[in-house]
């Protein structure tokens, strides 16, 4: 994807994002209920996915705000080149063991806090940096379009047993 501006990447995600928000709003019974037609993922397995991304996505901006290059972006790149399944699965075990209560603040503050710190990254560093830019695309909005089933197979359970 080319965006002609930092703007216009922030608005596209933004709007991206924004069905996710409903995830916040359901009880957390609702939350932990597995959805079968979700890959078998509960609503909190999909709230904690999307939100460790996008911390790592933050990790990079920030990176990216001081810096030509992203030692961090380097990493990720190499761990999921030797094995995607395996680093999600780690994220799944870490996130696992969090309360509910830090798994909704993390994935509430995390899309707002991407923004805000891309706004402080040079576009020539990310909007106008190949590579740079489709992993920040990656991670946003390629991934939510990605678990677009997912969320509305959680939301439809939850309205299902509401």
């Amino acid at each position: 994807m080319m965006y002609l501006s930092a703007m216009e990447f922030l608005e596209e995600e933004r709007d991206a994002w924004r069905p996710y928000e409903a995830l916040a709003g359901l009880s957390d019974a609702a939350l932990e209920r597995p959805v079968a037609a979700a890959h078998g993922w509960s609503g909190r397995e999909l709230m904690a996915h999307l939100a460790a991304w996008l911390e790592q996505a933050i990790t990079v901006a920030r990176e990216l705000a001081v810096g030509e290059t992203s030692a961090s972006l380097e990493r990720l790149d190499a761990e999921w080149a030797a094995g995607g399944d395996a680093v999600n699965a780690r994220i799944s075990a870490d996130w696992a063991a969090l309360p509910l209560s830090e798994v909704r603040a993390r994935f509430l503050a995390a899309p707002g806090e991407l923004r805000g710190t891309l706004t402080v990254v040079p576009e020539t560093r990310w909007v106008k940096h190949t590579s740079h830019m489709r992993s920040f695309v990656d991670e946003t909005i390629d991934h939510y379009v990605d678990h677009a089933a997912d969320l509305g197979a959680i939301l439809t359970a939850a309205s299902a047993t509401a």
